[in-house]
This record gives C-alpha cells, structure tokens and sequence, in this order.
C-alpha cells in the first residue's frame, strides 16, 4: 500500500485551538500563548463588514466539475496528449513565465500555513492560528535557525546543507555556473520503503519536483551569500549567519516587489500604492497609499486573500513541463509529450512530477526553460521558455485527483476544496468585494466558466464554457470569490496571444497585501532602508529578479 501524501497546499482549512503541546513533533509555534505579545499568527477579514456568500454544496461542486478541464489523451491508446512544443499552445499565458507559478507557491508557503482546519464546519478566521509569520523572511528556508534545527545546516551553522547530485541539466550548468551542479534537497530516509521525506524548514516545499527544486534554489543563494560577503572582506573575514540571512530575505523582497508583482498584477497597482518607486523620490515624501489592508497592530493574514484570492495560481499550472532537454522522446512529430512530464500522476507519481519522495536523480531543472535567463531565449522547440497557463476559470485535469489527505477524508478535487473552502470561511461573493472597492462588478453576461481560449471564449457559450448562471442560478450577483477573481482576469482576454495579468479586485487585493505585509515587517528592506538596491555584481543590465538571483544561487558550489 502507497503511503499517503499531505493534502495538496496552497490551501488553508479552518478551525484552530492552541494547547500547550505536550511532547516533540508538534507543529510550530502551535504552543505560544494566546496573550503573548510575540503571537503574531492570526488569520483576520479586509472585508469585516460584508456578509457571508450563502452558496448549495451541489451547486459548488457543479461549478467545479465546469472549472476542471478534461484530460487531453489519445482516443486509441488513452495515453496523455499535448500541443508540440513547435507550435503555439492556446491555453499559454504569453506574458508569464512557467516558473512564476512555482515561485508563487513558495511564496505563500513562507506566509501561511494552517494544518489544524476542517472543511465540514463554518470557521472564524480570528480563530485560526498561521504557523507561518507573515513576513516574508524565509521561514520556510530557514525554519527555527541553526541552533534549534542544526541538521539543517553546517560548516558551524552558516550555511545550509544540500543534498545529492542531479544530473540532466549539464548544458545549462556549463552555460550559466561552469564547474557547478545540480542539487536535491537533504533528504532523510527511515527505512527501505521510506519515500525520503526532505529535510527543509516547511516540508510543503517538496511537494512537487519544480518548487522542491526552487527551495533548493533558495538553499543555494544563502550560501552564495556567504561565499559572496567573504570575498567582499579584504581579510576574507567569515560573515555573521545573521549578516547574510538579512542579506537574503532582502534581495528575496527585492524579487517580490519588483518582480513577481509587477509580473502578476502589472505595474499600475504598484505606482498607486507606492507612488514614490514611479517618481524616484523619497517614501516618506510620496507616502504609501493602502486602501484596504491597514492592520491597527501587528500584520496579520488576510482570510479573503489566503483562502481565495491568492489561489489564483491553481488556474496557472501546467498539464505538462520540460525539465530539461535531455528528457527528449521520439520527437514532437511523433510523440507530442517529448519527454514531459505530468505535474501529477494519481496512477503512478513514480512518472509524474508527484513530491515529498526522492525523485529521479535525472530531473535536474534547466532553469532557462522556466524563467527569461537569456538576453534572447529561444521562442520554439524543445528549448523555448515555456510559459505559465492563462488566470481563467479552467484547471488542468491532473488537478481534479489530488492525493488523499492523512485522513482521508475531503474532496480531491482542487477546485472543490477552494470552492468549499471560501464558503465554510464564510468569505463574501466576488460582487460584494467589488463593490467594496469602489468597482463596477461584472455582469452576469459576462462570467463564463472554463478556458480562455479563442476556441472557446468568442463563440457563444456552450457545455464546454457555459455562463456561471446557467450552472445555477443561485450564483446570480453571488459568485465563490475564488472563481470570481479568476473570472475578472480571463476578461482581459482579446485573443490567444494576449497576456492576461489579475484584474482590478484581484490586483488590488494581491498588491495592497504584498506592500502591506512588507511595510509592516520592522526588518522588511522597505522599513530598514527603503532605497537599499540588491549587490550590483548580482544585478544583469541594472536589474535583479528571479532570473539574476537564480544565476547567482547556482554559482554556489
């Protein structure tokens, strides 16, 4: 009998009480008072005054049936199919790389993390306790630190441990970090049949191949710090631990705000809420300008935005990714997978990019297949940049049988647990948030269910992408809130090469929680220094994002 796997994250199930813990092995920070002024794990609302989407559990299973696409397979062998790689795929976001997705998950791995919830009951997110800080501070890399979780770590608890090496990525490695190699993640194996669980600071980043190998991206950079701040040192003095973690989370910041932001909601929410980045001028002169997330006290974790609107990136996942171009089949012409690997396999997840085991040590990622890590990446073929799928009210058919949980017990559709989700917290509809934003919310007519496509979103809607109405009635003015922001994305849609960014509920919401969280973080770069810019040898043409810190964190050797 398999073992079975933790439910698929990026998910938050409600209902939390905090007792004292009695004994080792339990979750972290699951024991500190309530009334303790270090406490800063609660879940709260934006949107306090608005009331509760009422919705029928049929109708929301219904809805997502719709919200989950078929699987592509061959009519005679049944076998997956998929769009060559030398030519255009239709569900493609053009203006989104593929790795943003993962780098999305990690994201919110380092700000949430709720393993106590239920989805059978109505839930007070006040109740609820993060066992994640919400910061971003990397505690998912660096867990309790190196005095408390020194297996973590080594060479006197400065930097942080690796695991073996990958193969399969060689050109890449050659290309970019000549002499260095691939990594998987410190593993730790109890037995013969053990799946060899990573030993990291949040083990959900492991749970598929491509964000296990980010976390170990990121395990990577910290010691390229330290590599990085010792040649700095005339003397070669060996940095402070807390000097290169600093140095990290901020640099990491640098990502978020002037990267993965601006990538997933465009630059316009950002100008709006710090106006001072566009006018390169003081923050404190041109102030912050938060609308809606503006905690009295300590930073806490938006509900509405933890349980639906940041779940936006379920829409994004691939059916398929290539990992590297040695992973290369009979030829596109001949067998459309080519080498790609499902992100989920329920049959076999030794075929699939399935997590928390040790996977195949041929898996290495070239990188430059899933961030621009070139001034002129190839736009074709086997190794083109492959992008992320479209924010649209369609998930991938793998996403439609998730793992069972440890209970066993809840949906294993993905798009059921957010839809049940939202409504067992109690969350608004998507209209109510709109008008809270001062927003015109979209017509019924307008809020179809499935791809954005050209195949399926100019016609009139059928089966395959009817109207919310029609599958009930119920959601009438009342959309989930979840599938409502993925529904304010897809209207941007104009035709199969546009680039479709969140919209305005969900931008806002994305964008004023990010800065949000950032400002509020007394050791966030924001608060300490706010015209702190990343190293200038880390920086390509004058800028630093995701790319430029994967370059550097390979150098590490």
């Amino acid at each position: 009998m398999k073992e079975q796997q933790p439910e698929h994250s990026l998910q938050l199930e409600p209902q939390v009480v905090v007792r004292p813990l009695r004994a080792h092995g339990g979750v972290r920070g699951s024991d500190t008072p309530r009334g303790s002024v270090l406490f800063e794990g609660k879940f709260g609302r934006i949107f306090r005054t608005l009331p509760a989407a009422q919705f029928d559990d049929d109708d929301l299973a219904r809805l997502a049936d719709k919200m989950t696409a078929e699987a592509e397979t061959d009519p005679q062998t049944h076998q997956p199919t998929a769009t060559p790689e030398n030519e255009v795929d239709d569900e493609e976001n053009q203006g989104i790389d593929a790795g943003y997705t993962y780098l999305g998950q990690f994201i919110d791995h380092d700000l949430t993390l709720d393993p106590m919830s239920s989805l059978v009951k109505q839930n007070d997110p006040e109740a609820l306790t993060d066992f994640r800080t919400p910061r971003f501070d990397l505690d998912c890399v660096y867990g309790r630190g190196p005095d408390d979780q020194p297996y973590l770590y080594e060479d006197g608890g400065l930097r942080l441990k690796l695991g073996t090496h990958l193969t399969g990525a060689e050109d890449f490695y050659q290309e970019f970090a000549s002499g260095s190699k691939a990594f998987d993640l410190p593993r730790h194996q109890s037995g013969l049949k053990s799946r060899a669980r990573a030993l990291i600071g949040d083990p959900r980043n492991d749970e598929n191949v491509i964000v296990s190998q980010l976390q170990g991206i990121m395990l990577r950079f910290h010691n390229r710090m330290v590599d990085h701040l010792t040649q700095k040192n005339p003397n070669g003095h060996t940095p402070d631990f807390a000097e290169a973690q600093r140095l990290v989370r901020w640099h990491y910041q640098w990502v978020v705000l002037h990267d993965f932001l601006p990538t997933m909601v465009g630059d316009d929410p950002l100008d709006l809420i710090l106006p001072h980045l566009k006018k390169h001028t003081s923050i404190y002169v041109d102030k912050p300008k938060l609308c809606f997330y503006k905690p009295r006290n300590e930073p806490f974790m938006p509900i509405e935005f933890a349980a639906a609107v940041y779940r936006f990136g379920h829409s994004m996942v691939r059916p398929l990714y290539r990992l590297s171009t040695s992973l290369v089949g009979k030829g596109p012409e001949k067998d459309p997978i080519n080498g790609r690997l499902l992100i989920f396999r329920p049959d076999d997840d030794n075929k699939g990019l399935n997590g928390f085991r040790k996977f195949s040590s041929k898996w290495a990622i070239d990188w430059s297949l899933f961030f621009k890590m070139r001034d002129n990446s190839p736009s074709s073929g086997i190794r083109r940049v492959q992008k992320s799928y479209k924010i649209d009210s369609s998930l991938v058919d793998p996403l439609r049988m998730l793992p069972l949980s440890v209970s066993g017990k809840g949906p294993r559709s993905l798009a059921l647990r957010n839809l049940q989700r939202g409504a067992r917290m109690g969350l608004p509809n998507g209209q109510d948030v709109a008008r809270y934003l001062d927003l015109d919310p979209i017509p019924d007519e307008q809020l179809r269910v499935g791809k954005a496509t050209a195949k399926t979103t100019t016609g009139k809607p059928d089966e395959r992408n009817p109207l919310l109405t029609e599958v009930s009635k119920k959601f009438a003015d009342n959309a989930p809130l979840w599938y409502y922001i993925l529904a304010e994305a897809q209207q941007a849609f104009k035709d199969d090469s546009t680039p479709i960014r969140l919209g305005k509920v969900g931008g806002r919401i994305v964008a004023e929680v990010f800065i949000g969280l950032l400002l509020g973080d007394s050791h966030s770069y924001l608060s300490q220094h706010p015209k702190w810019q990343p190293e200038e040898e880390f920086k390509r043409n004058g800028q630093f994002g995701m790319a430029e810190l994967i370059r550097q964190a390979i150098q590490s050797k």
